[in-house]
């Protein structure tokens, strides 16, 4: 697949909340986060967006829509492509998409 001006092929990544394919550039990196985070009660997992795609880790793709950001939250996918078993916090990625806390709510 060719990035956005044609010239070079670039990867694809497949959004968690769309389901589409798309290539990396149009799509926002989520991590769970390890360091550097405010404490969160017992078993809370902080994920946190990687616009710059460098942060350590397993990494989820989502488009930056608010449609497939309620996909994927609804469908509780960002859990289940980091692969974690516990619960998750998203108010750090709603906040970078511009999106209301209560769509962030913690999930399973």
């Amino acid at each position: 697949m060719a990035d956005r001006t044609g010239l070079r092929a670039e990867p694809s990544r497949t959004c968690v909340g769309c389901r589409g394919s798309d290539s990396w550039s149009a799509l926002l990196r989520v991590v769970a986060a390890t360091e550097s985070v405010p404490p969160h009660p017992a078993g809370v997992v902080v994920l946190v967006p990687d616009p710059r795609h460098r942060m350590p880790g397993r990494g989820a793709w989502v488009h930056t829509v608010p449609e497939c950001f309620e996909q994927a939250v609804r469908r509780k996918a960002f859990g289940r492509a980091l692969r974690l078993r516990s619960a998750v916090d998203l108010s750090a990625v709603a906040e970078h998409l511009g999106l209301t806390p209560s769509s962030a709510k913690s999930t399973s």
